[in-house]
């Protein structure tokens, strides 16, 4: 699970032969429907059917297709393929704002986008509809007689000392294919400087890297792993599984946005801006947010007095997928995590 190449990370955002590879796909079709949706998405069926069923009863008429992949294949399917889809969903805001950025996404207006926060939204472009920490999810019967982590310093130590316990058991993502896990790790080297102590630590220990945050935390479930840096808080809360506890640091957290743009490539452009102005309502359907972990947008939260750092739609995240400054970062990440 960790030896990739790593040409293969320096090449995210190149030119790609190969033809997009879905991890699920499905289809809500609707007799006699006017118009089918073309969704390309991040988001696992299972969390994002109850806004699909929910968007359907609002608009019997559309049918919809719901394709799932990683954000680095999203992003190669929009940016160098020209893949067909009216609607993309990603968790790697940094991937959705370069593709807006280098014009590969439409514009839309509305009277839901308008009430969004300045902060949810950019250029009428990239549309924020979910905000997600990223947090530490631990089995508690690896932890028994051990103190909980609070904080990165704490989290470093503990690996230090215990590394019976935990060799072969740290979970994270693989920043060379994973967007949202390279956004997150970008994000951590800016707010810490004790990122590169943990990489490290995390490399000596054997460190097990992942695409996606479902199956680290399938593994913490089964047994198979102690602990997962970095995983979506709201896939951790979905899961609801006995024997796993979610962590928020008090360092720091850092709150990722959901966003949605419509690609240029969109045939289906008006009914794109419906499922748009919906995710931009879903702060007034409580429902679908306890029915999919997905905690809304909501113009009034105030995260000043908490840990959470929440990372902000605008041109700042593209700093990290310049191409230089992209292979200095993964070149030092493959050094400290694929230690002989």
């Amino acid at each position: 699970m960790r030896h990739f190449g790593f040409a293969l990370g320096l090449s995210l955002l190149a030119s790609g032969a190969g033809a997009l590879e879905l991890e699920e796909s499905r289809t809500y079709q609707v007799a006699g429907a006017r118009a089918e949706l073309r969704i390309l998405s991040t988001a696992d069926v299972e969390v994002f059917e109850p806004i699909l069923l929910a968007f359907q009863q609002q608009h019997g008429d559309v049918s919809i297709q719901y394709d799932v992949a990683s954000s680095a294949q999203l992003m190669r399917a929009l940016y160098d393929e020209g893949a067909e889809y009216d609607l993309a969903i990603s968790s790697a805001m940094d991937l959705q704002t370069k593709l807006a950025n280098d014009g590969f996404t439409l514009s839309f207006r509305s009277d839901a986008t308008a009430n969004l926060p300045d902060w949810a939204a950019w250029r009428d472009q990239v549309f924020a509809f979910t905000q997600e920490p990223a947090v530490l999810v631990v089995s508690e019967a690896a932890f028994e007689g051990l103190p909980m982590p609070t904080n990165r310093e704490g989290l470093i130590d503990l690996l230090r000392t215990q590394p019976e316990v935990f060799e072969g058991r740290v979970g994270t993502y693989d920043v060379r294919t994973s967007g949202l896990g390279y956004l997150f790790a970008t994000q951590d080297s800016r707010n810490t400087e004790s990122f590169w102590q943990l990489t490290e630590v995390m490399g000596r220990l054997d460190a097990q890297l992942y695409c996606c945050s479902g199956q680290m935390i399938r593994d913490v479930a089964e047994g198979k792993l102690a602990i997962a840096y970095n995983v979506l808080g709201s896939y951790a809360q979905l899961a609801n599984t006995p024997g796993i506890r979610t962590i928020e640091m008090d360092d720091f957290v850092s709150v990722m946005l959901r966003t949605a743009v419509i690609p240029q490539t969109a045939r289906s452009v008006a009914d794109s801006g419906l499922m748009i102005d919906f995710l931009a309502g879903l702060s007034e359907r409580p429902e679908l947010a306890l029915q999919t972990g997905l905690p809304p947008v909501e113009a009034q939260r105030d995260d000043t007095a908490t840990a959470r750092r929440p990372i902000r739609l605008g041109p700042g995240l593209l700093v990290f997928l310049d191409t230089m400054r992209r292979e200095t970062f993964l070149r030092s990440w493959v050094s400290s995590m694929e230690q002989p």
